[in-house]
């Protein structure tokens, strides 16, 4: 995020100044503040300082929840704090994403290959049943997540990360 401010002017009617000093939908913007206040002073308007707005941090499901939670008290920074270890900057991460937003990022998802075969994948038929294909579309393989893995005992088989993009939400 840059550090220089721009500046332009708006009317009380919510309209901003072009730089024909006419007021309307298109705001001339400049970081000489200055110059604006002279504008605002001769057209009868007041000048507005334009900021950046501040990107979303990226947090997990569970530390959605802190930030979600915080907003049903009266004091959520104080919630943050008690609920959070400040190690790694957890702390000063969930204050950014309950001030500025988040999106919560999905977990990483792997197609698993069979070990001592060409083409083989492995993909879950229902709840229990770890069987194997062999697709030449990709979509067909199965997806599996790190705790899914270790449960079929597959931490020693190839692997390749499924690219998924992170679940935007918008809050805060």
């Amino acid at each position: 995020m840059s550090e220089e401010k721009l500046y332009a002017v708006k009317n009380d009617e919510g309209k901003w100044a072009d730089a024909g000093y006419y007021f309307g939908t298109c705001a001339w913007a400049t970081p000489d503040k200055d110059d604006r206040e002279k504008v605002a002073k001769r057209s009868g308007g007041h000048v507005v300082t334009l900021v950046e707005e501040p990107e979303k941090v990226v947090i997990s499901k569970e530390q959605s929840k802190i930030v979600e939670d915080a907003n049903k008290y009266k004091f959520p920074a104080s919630y943050i704090s008690m609920n959070t270890d400040d190690y790694d900057g957890l702390e000063k991460l969930l204050m950014n994403a309950y001030v500025n937003g988040y999106t919560v990022a999905k977990k990483k998802k792997y197609n698993v290959k069979v070990p001592h075969t060409k083409e083989a994948w492995y993909y879950k038929s229902g709840d229990t049943d770890l069987l194997t294909i062999c697709p030449a579309d990709k979509e067909l393989r199965g997806k599996f997540t790190e705790a899914e893995i270790e449960h079929y005992g597959l931490q020693d088989c190839e692997k390749e990360e499924v690219t998924d993009d992170v679940e935007a939400r918008d809050e805060g």
